[in-house]
């Protein structure tokens, strides 16, 4: 047996790491059980002993393992089962409901890019597992060109989009450079093709629990929420949107059928084809958001609904805020058969995107190294995410529960009955952690119990006794 080629680029020991956590999530290794020796599992692997070594203190320094003197190492206790997902009660779309929830999502914004404040309640990727350094050079070489203070024309550089439409072919999606608009990140893409498809007073399906930042945009737009229960174990079923369609007077629908944010769900590709199919029977317009499609743990890159769409129905967003620069602002949009409006929006709202990070970005991709950064950065996201739903677990009040995403950079939290989490949030913010509070993942005062935080951030200290304090604030409430 030897080690799966599926992640090249990536460092042995960590393959090694995911191979014993794949052996402990599948219970082929049990709770206080003891685990092979170096020289065993390299036998077996088919690596050297030093290799299976460092992958053993990794898992000892994030709590997966424990070392006994000349015993070796073993699970640590508690940590052989699946931590349990979350329940979501299958009930009916919720009626149009008008959007309020702007001043918490202030609140909670407010710990973006502040150094203050451990950031929990942040949906990002490390800075540590970004390429920093080569897209900070890439930025001075463009810097120092002629055409930097140029404009660049509405749809944006030509070489990106050009870089973009080879990217979109691997998750199944055929777009002509022409075909697709530069944004300043995945929100201008949101907000484009939300004005395109949408006037104030209509009804707009989405997700619930589904990310703060969308209800926002409907809050802003005066557009009222139909929300669709989304599930961990499969996001928004199709069932879920013919009813609501047959019901209720719906405008557009707005989905991230790939590792929602907060509940990290995707949507089955025949589910996504099925929704597809029923939006362009309907004439309704889907807004896809894709942001996390690439950062995917296993079985490859899911699908698009995009990929589905056969009539320019589906507006397709995403962006490269959390796989290489989030800085950069460079996002992307496919307005399928709403381009007209959506270049008009565009024109009249920012003209075009700045021209030095739209180029530093293609010179990126061009070079051909982005495929190889996402399967490091994937693997070192999917142990964080592991060693965060332990720590949980671990920490918070009995009866918690958390999801176990494929993809992604958050975790949703469900805590027992007497936990309320915006009274978390103000208690953790003055202890100056960061987190995002269930109640503005939905219009509708759904999850009040709930929590969102990021497992993105690289794990330390720091983080881990963030979490410890988060639990003990949880438990708090249950023992008051």
């Amino acid at each position: 047996m030897t080690l799966p080629e599926t992640d090249p680029g990536v460092f042995r020991y960590v393959r090694v790491e995911k191979h014993i956590l794949g052996l402990i999530e599948s219970g082929s290794l049990k709770s206080g059980e003891r685990i092979p020796s170096l020289r065993a599992l390299g036998s077996r692997l088919g690596v050297s002993v030093s290799t299976v070594n460092q992958a053993y203190l990794a898992l000892e320094r994030r709590g997966v393992v424990e070392a006994r003197p000349k015993s070796g190492f073993f699970v640590r206790q508690g940590l052989a089962e699946r931590p349990p997902a979350p329940r979501l009660s299958a009930l009916p779309a919720k009626p149009p409901t008008t959007v309020n929830r702007g001043a918490l999502i202030r609140e909670v914004l407010d710990g973006m890019g502040r150094r203050d404040i451990v950031p929990l309640g942040v949906a990002t990727t490390d800075l540590s597992l970004l390429p920093t350094r080569r897209m900070s050079r890439l930025l001075a070489k463009t810097a120092a060109s002629d055409h930097v203070v140029g404009y660049e024309g509405v749809l944006g550089n030509l070489a990106l989009r050009r870089q973009i439409a080879w990217r979109l072919a691997e998750a199944g999606i055929e777009a002509r450079p022409e075909a697709i608009m530069v944004t300043a990140g995945a929100m201008e893409a949101l907000y484009i093709a939300i004005r395109s498809v949408t006037r104030p007073g209509d009804n707009v399906a989405i997700a619930a629990p589904s990310y703060y930042c969308f209800l926002q945009l409907l809050e802003n737009f005066g557009l009222r929420a139909v929300e669709l229960p989304s599930h961990p174990d499969g996001g928004v079923r199709p069932e879920a949107l013919a009813a609501a369609l047959d019901r209720y007077s719906i405008a557009a629908i707005i989905l991230t059928p790939n590792f929602n944010n907060p509940d990290g769900s995707r949507i089955p590709d025949a589910a996504k084809a099925e929704m597809a199919a029923l939006a362009a029977g309907r004439g309704v317009p889907i807004i896809e958001d894709d942001v996390y499609g690439d950062l995917y743990f296993e079985d490859g890159r899911p699908r698009c609904l995009a990929s589905f769409d056969t009539g320019g129905q589906v507006l397709h967003c995403s962006s490269f805020s959390k796989t290489l620069a989030p800085g950069f602002r460079v996002g992307y949009l496919l307005p399928g058969r709403y381009a007209a409006k959506a270049f008009e929006i565009k024109a009249t709202t920012n003209v075009c995107c700045a021209t030095p990070t739209q180029t530093a970005v293609a010179e990126y991709l061009a070079q051909g190294t982005f495929e190889r950064h996402l399967r490091k950065t994937r693997a070192v996201l999917e142990r964080q995410a592991r060693m965060m739903e332990r720590r949980v677990l671990e920490c918070f009040p009995q009866g918690s529960r958390v999801t176990h995403p494929g993809g992604g950079t958050v975790l949703w939290i469900q805590m027992p009955p007497g936990v309320d989490s915006i009274r978390l949030f103000y208690e953790a913010k003055a202890k100056g952690i960061g987190v995002a509070p269930g109640n503005i993942f939905s219009s509708c005062d759904q999850f009040a119990g709930f929590l969102r935080i990021s497992y993105g951030n690289a794990w330390s200290p720091v983080i881990e006794n963030a979490v410890a304090e988060l639990g003990r604030l949880a438990r708090s409430q249950c023992d008051a």
